[in-house]
């Protein structure tokens, strides 16, 4: 019984070895790429999504509501999809705008894919890319809007120097109401 097994474990050994030998010398010795690449691990994303990596982002709104009553700092949420060209114009100017970024780490950072429970979030509709500050006695500023009257928390690329006074206002009025 013992030899036969190890007969046959030889015989695995020899076949795999074959092949394998086959194999490469089908591809001129080299391995084939092409089944690399599809077998290669995708690079998970960060919790920034492109809108800050070297920001820190929260992951939920309720981690973000718990930060900003502890840490004092109002909360600012952009509500986006991947898939949207408002959303990604907003976002690639948004992380190359050096003074947003630098601002912007004076504030509990939220970004979300998806519509929260909390319609407060929501005051005048859902529709992206959104953006809300929040203070930190947990009040959402909705005196705190973009240009548009029809979207008042919408931002687009050009409105990008009334996303980065907003953010000022969003700390100024920190400083003298609490």
């Amino acid at each position: 019984m013992e030899k036969s097994c190890i007969s046959v474990f030889l015989l695995l050994v020899a076949v795999s070895y074959a092949l394998a030998k086959d194999f490469t010398s089908k591809n001129d010795g080299k391995r084939d790429t092409k089944e690399v690449k599809e077998t290669k691990p995708r690079v998970p994303q960060t919790l920034s999504r492109g809108w800050g990596d070297n920001l820190v982002w929260t992951q939920t709104y309720e981690e973000a509501l718990f930060r900003a009553k502890n840490g004092n700092k109002p909360i600012m949420i952009i509500h986006h999809l991947e898939d949207c060209p408002h959303s990604q114009a907003l976002k690639k100017v948004f992380a190359e705008h050096k003074e947003i970024q630098k601002m912007a780490e004076k504030f509990v950072l939220l970004n979300l894919v998806y519509e929260t429970t909390d319609k407060n979030l929501s005051p005048d509709g859902q529709y992206v890319p959104r953006v809300l500050f929040i203070d930190p006695s947990l009040t959402v500023r909705a005196d705190i809007t973009g240009r548009y009257s029809n979207r008042l928390y919408a931002y687009e690329p050009s409105d990008i120097s009334l996303l980065y006074s907003n953010m000022q206002k969003a700390l100024k009025l920190l400083k003298t109401e609490l």
